[in-house]
């Protein structure tokens, strides 16, 4: 507002109307200026000299009136002393002037001043009241008028000028009314009818506009309340009403009720009844005011009158009503009910029997007379079936076709009455059974079927079940399924999927692979059992689900184990500079084939680093001259599954700035790989030698530990030593053997022979056993002769040998010269050979010297035995047996020829050692020339 009044003060800094008669001077200046604002120059209006104006000491009189405008004489202007309101001044008179006089002395002077004061629009209008509210009956009529007070706006002029405008204006529109006296009445006038009943109050909105500029607005909100009145009448529900009343019936019996609604309320709704009949009605039926029942009164004679009419009229508490004709029939006594006989019945019925087809039969009398008599059937329920009459024959029929499964079975109830008033009536129940036929083809529960499965799943696996009803019953009821043929990938579908024909249940028959097969689809028929046959079927659809069970696989850089592929990086490479990258792929889907890659092992001031979404490698940092030329990553590709699958990829990269160095250095690098390689193969190779050589030594040591032990411990208990003999065509007792049946044999001695049995065996054999004489004439034949004991085979004959080889305590081992000698007695000529008695034992260097000479042979002959002889079977006594305190020999072999040499005499022996234990196959070698000396 007071920027509008600066703008306004501007408009007028200049005087509007000026007066040049003498003595009198008028300014026109807007209302709400500043103060100090300039309303005129006094002294040029008036012709007055500044000087006069303060030699006369000019003032401004005002009278009575607040000093609004005051003088300045040294510039002789008019001034506004305070800020002046017009409405407060004036209030409507127009025009609103201040009438001062300016006052001058010396000579005393003085001029009318009149100051206007113009309005300006600084006012919005306002209603009195905040909000209006009436209460119009629904009853005013259209056109009629509802005075609203003006709105009042303290300006004048056109300032004041007020525009009303009303909404809505559905059923009200406002109305200006000039006056005589130039006032306008405002009025609301009714367009439209107002109804209480559609809508119990009006909101509407009341605006009012001044005319000034900017224009000023005000609004008020009027409320209507639409009061009810008595417009609506009571209505009935019918015009005519009728009832049938027997005669003689029973006092106070309501007959019926009328009953009629007003739309009004309160008071105006509630409605009375009346009846306005008059004669025998009134003493016969009464109607009730309240509740409309028409109640018998008196006692009801058909023979005086068959019909009754009232009249009946609703009236509401404003004095409308409304009319109807209730109609009463009167009735002759029924007394007598039909009697219904069921002639013919069939209890069952298929469903496929055309309409019209008869079910039962029934016969139905009634002993009344006229109507009375007259009867008639009917079933009451909405059934398919309906009677038929002839006579006083009905028959039940069908009147539709008939459907099991939506009823299997009915219970009609078939009614007979006659056409007496009241009726009487008769009812039988017929159960009929809807015998079914196979009309419905089984219904899955879905239209189509899917399902998901997670790949590698075990064959067998239960997926889903799909489930098909039939609505027949019993055999056509019973739904099989089948699995469709159809191909998936040119494979037959049965060769991925089974479906269990009563259960419907589908199974997995292999294994399924996402990255083969995401989905297919099969159709299930689903067949009931009728004949013939009714069948659907749906499509299913099995979605693979994938899982993570593909490693990574890398593209790039390509792994060859041939050649080196190195990536070259400057030393002067900046920071985040490519080396190279990455590619790998994952054919596993959604998750499981998110790839991350990162560094295997990386070193603390690692020089490289990978990129963990797109496998990039690229520096870190500045490359220094302590960073190898030849560096090797190991990236590890890894995927997003649970769990997770990896692959491994290595690069080489080559820290250089030429291309020959680079060369040279990753020749170098694959020779010492390959140098590595060979390296490790053969430490392991070398490893397991000496591991196998340790194991050998542990085995002959053992070995010939127990060799020695038995031998020792054989050579204890005798006095003579054992000198085995071993020829070198040795062979088991098999037919395998280098030698015949006839020259194997099998000995049983334990150490101690001479506790021992001795056990031979022929095989056929003929001469297989010499012994000789004595044990001095053996070593005799074996000087001179130089032959083995195969020549005295030719010039004895073999004995059997003793079965039990105990010898007799004359024969056993003693002192020297102890027992019977051969020429001796008890030699005699049926001693067996080699059960004599016992010779006389060697003397000492004998001993040795025959140790001497069975070592030699021991060692060539040891060499033929193969893996008989070890620390596992012990020595072995099936060759050439020298028992102790004998001179008997077993011999094995009657062609090998074995030369003997002479022992020499006892004082020309040599100093000898002792015998060597024999070899082993694990140490066995040539006799060398050194051995045989």
């Amino acid at each position: 507002m007071a920027s509008f009044v600066m703008w306004h003060a501007a408009a007028f800094c200049i005087i509007l109307f000026r007066y040049s008669v003498r003595g009198q001077i008028s300014y026109s200046v807007p209302e709400e200026m500043p103060k100090g604002s300039i309303v005129g120059n006094i002294s040029q209006g008036l012709g007055l000299d500044l000087k006069r104006l303060k030699s006369g000491k000019a003032r401004i009189f005002a009278g009575d009136n607040t000093e609004f405008v005051g003088l300045n004489k040294e510039r002789g202007i008019l001034f506004t002393a305070e800020k002046i309101d017009r409405e407060a001044l004036c209030a409507k008179t127009t025009p609103c002037a201040l009438h001062l006089q300016l006052i001058l002395e010396n000579p005393m002077e003085w001029y009318d001043v009149t100051v206007e004061i113009i309005d300006i629009n600084d006012n919005a209008p306002s209603f009195p009241k905040g909000e209006i509210a009436f209460q119009i009956s629904e009853s005013a009529v259209i056109g009629a008028r509802f005075m609203l007070e003006n709105a009042i706006d303290l300006d004048v002029g056109s300032n004041s000028h007020l525009s009303y405008s009303l909404k809505p204006t559905d059923n009200f529109v406002l109305s200006l009314q000039s006056q005589t006296d130039g006032d306008r009445n405002m009025e609301m006038v009714l367009q439209k009818a107002l109804d209480r009943e559609n809508k119990e109050q009006l909101s509407l909105l009341l605006t009012a506009v001044d005319g000034g500029e900017p224009q000023l607005t005000s609004t008020v909100v009027i409320r209507v309340t639409v009061l009810d009145i008595n417009d609506n009448p009571p209505v009935f529900n019918q015009k005519v009403y009728k009832a049938t009343l027997p005669e003689n019936t029973l006092k106070d019996t309501v007959i019926m009720a009328v009953s009629a609604s007003d739309a009004d309320e309160g008071s105006n709704a509630i409605t009375t009844y009346y009846m306005s009949s008059t004669g025998d009605v009134n003493d016969l039926f009464v109607v009730d005011a309240q509740s409309g029942k028409i109640i018998l009164k008196g006692s009801a004679d058909f023979e005086k009158s068959s019909r009754y009419q009232l009249n009946i009229q609703a009236r509401d508490q404003g004095g409308l009503s409304d009319s109807c004709k209730v109609i009463i029939d009167l009735t002759d006594i029924n007394d007598n009910k039909p009697t219904i006989s069921v002639v013919s019945m069939s209890n069952s019925i298929s469903e496929e029997s055309r309409p019209s087809t008869v079910v039962a039969m029934l016969n139905v009398n009634d002993l009344d007379s006229g109507l009375n008599g007259q009867v008639r059937c009917y079933i009451n329920d909405d059934i398919p079936f309906t009677i038929a009459s002839s006579s006083s024959f009905f028959s039940l029929q069908t009147e539709q076709e008939l459907d099991r499964e939506r009823d299997a079975e009915y219970n009609i109830i078939v009614i007979c009455a006659d056409e007496g008033v009241p009726a009487l009536s008769s009812s039988v129940s017929l159960r009929v059974q809807i015998s079914d036929v196979n009309d419905n083809a089984p219904v899955f529960e879905k239209s189509h079927y899917e399902a998901s499965v997670l790949e590698n799943n075990t064959p067998g696996l239960s997926i889903f079940t799909v489930k098909a009803s039939d609505s027949d019953w019993n055999q056509n009821a019973r739904v099989s399924y089948i699995l469709e043929d159809s191909s998936v990938n040119g494979v037959s579908v049965s060769s991925y999927v089974s479906v269990h024909p009563d259960s419907g249940l589908i199974t997995a028959v292999r294994s399924f692979d996402y990255e083969q097969l995401k989905d297919f689809h099969f159709r299930v028929k689903a067949q009931d059992g009728g004949s013939p046959p009714l069948s659907s079927n749906v499509t299913v659809k099995i979605i693979i689900q994938d899982q993570n069970d593909n490693a990574p696989q890398v593209l790039y850089p390509v792994q060859t184990g041939s050649s080196v592929v190195a990536e070259i990086v400057p030393r002067a490479a900046d920071v985040g500079y490519l080396v190279t990258k990455v590619v790998a792929v994952d054919v596993d889907s959604g998750q499981n084939a998110w790839l991350s890659y990162k560094l295997q092992k990386a070193p603390d001031r690692a020089l490289f680093e990978v990129g963990l979404q797109n496998g990039e490698i690229r520096t870190v940092r500045q490359v220094t001259d302590k960073d190898a030329v030849k560096q090797k990553l190991t990236v590890v590709v890894e995927d997003n599954g649970q769990p997770s699958r990896s692959a491994v990829v290595s690069i080489n990269v080559a820290v250089a700035d030429s291309f020959p160095e680079v060369l040279s250095e990753f020749t170098d690098f694959t020779h010492e790989k390959q140098y590595d390689e060979n390296l490790t193969f053969y430490l392991v190779l070398a490893l397991a030698a000496v591991s196998f050589l340790f194991i050998t030594c542990v085995v002959v040591i053992i070995s010939v530990k127990i060799y020695r032990w038995r031998h020792s411990r054989f050579s204890y208990q005798s006095n003579l030593p054992v000198i085995p003999y071993y020829p070198p065509h040795y062979a088991d007792t098999g037919v395998t053997g280098t030698l015949p049946h006839g020259y194997n044999y099998e000995v049983c001695m334990t150490t101690d022979s001479r506790k021992s049995d001795c056990k031979f065996s022929t095989l056929g054999g003929k001469s297989v056993l010499v012994v000789d004489p004595s044990y001095a004439e053996a070593f005799r034949h074996t000087i001179k002769k130089n032959s083995s004991i195969d020549d005295l085979r030719s010039t004895e004959s073999q004995k059997p040998p003793n079965a039990d080889w105990r010898f007799p305590p004359n024969q056993r081992p003693g002192p020297s010269g102890a027992g019977a000698h051969p020429g001796e007695a008890g030699a005699g000529a049926g001693v067996i050979a080699g059960t004599g008695p016992w010779p006389n034992p060697p003397t000492e260097a004998e001993q040795l010297q025959a140790l001497m000479a069975a070592a030699n042979v021991a060692s060539e002959a040891t060499a033929t035995l193969g893996p008989r002889y070890n620390p596992q079977y012990g020595p072995d006594f099936r060759q050439n047996v020298y028992i102790p305190g004998s001179t008997a020999t077993l011999t094995a072999n009657p062609q090998q020829q074995v030369p003997q040499q002479a022992l020499p005499p006892p004082q020309a022996l040599p100093p000898v050692e002792a015998p060597k234990a024999a070899q082993t196959p694990a140490s066995k070698k040539k006799p060398t020339k050194k051995d045989k000396k």
